[in-house]
């Protein structure tokens, strides 16, 4: 009875065993990806969420999906406050709609992105039916600004390793962020300046939004860029980042695979 006891108190130390070893596996490949493993890896493809650099530049990104009414306010602090460089993620369907917007933003000087085509997880498509949504946002796009785009950020930011592949199959670099400004939550004005104030570093990407959904990015906007320019920093592209010469970021694989990374370290 007592030797069954052991057997079975030698099971469960075992199984204890692994799972604190694939926990600390997973730890280990957080922390490799987190120490900025470069952008174009040698492997799968990656999505860019911030370049390490010791320069004090930092990119200002907005989104754009739906709506009319914050856009043009928006565009005006970046003017009043003399920032030449920003980058704006177009929805494609919303460009159509919405051409002199876009004109706005391209004769300023900023930089355009794709948002994709339809504003859904493109995880939840089919292969065929990603890349339809990414010629097509890339067609109209290009119509629009008379430029290709060459930078993705894909709606809701929701990605896995397939999306990744076919965006870089059509020479798409996909656009995350490190600082989310949650503008999107209308969390408050101040709220949203502590956000960005706060987590900003050298070589940061800052996710903002221009959509009718966001009601006080352009109060909190004026705050955000007196306070980062007291901190010394300078406000650049996303592709300005990408041109440093020390350029890295994050690899970041989907959530099923570091699942399998944790499943094959427990032998499970």
């Amino acid at each position: 009875m007592n030797s069954f006891f052991y057997v079975l108190n030698g099971r469960k130390i075992k199984r204890t065993f692994l799972v604190l070893a694939a926990a600390v596996f997973a730890i280990g490949i957080i922390y490799v990806e987190s120490d900025n493993i470069t952008v174009f890896s040698e492997g799968a493809p990656a999505a860019i969420y911030s370049v390490p650099t010791e320069k004090k530049v930092i990119a200002l990104t907005f989104d754009i999906s739906w709506g009319e009414k914050r856009a043009e306010p928006i565009l005006k602090v970046l003017k009043d406050k003399n920032v030449q460089k920003a980058t704006f993620f177009l929805s494609s369907p919303w460009g159509k709609s919405h051409p002199d917007i876009v004109n706005d933003i391209k004769n300023s000087g900023f930089e355009i992105g794709s948002h994709g085509h339809k504003h859904v997880n493109y995880s939840t498509l089919s292969d065929e039916e990603i890349r339809k949504q990414l010629i097509t946002a890339n067609s109209i796009l290009t119509d629009l600004t008379g430029k290709e785009p060459n930078l993705l950020r894909l709606p809701n930011g929701d990605f896995d390793k397939r999306v990744l592949k076919i965006a870089d199959s059509l020479n798409y670099k996909v656009i995350q962020w490190d600082t989310d400004s949650q503008d999107w939550k209308n969390i408050g004005a101040q709220n949203i300046v502590n956000r960005v104030v706060s987590k900003a570093h050298p070589g940061d990407i800052v996710l903002l939004h221009a959509s009718d959904s966001v009601k006080q990015t352009h109060e909190a906007l004026p705050v955000i860029i007196d306070e980062l320019r007291k901190q010394g920093y300078e406000f650049v592209t996303v592709s300005d980042l990408l041109s440093q010469a020390d350029t890295k970021g994050k690899e970041i694989h989907d959530q099923a695979a570091m699942q399998q990374a944790i499943d094959d370290a427990a032998g499970m």
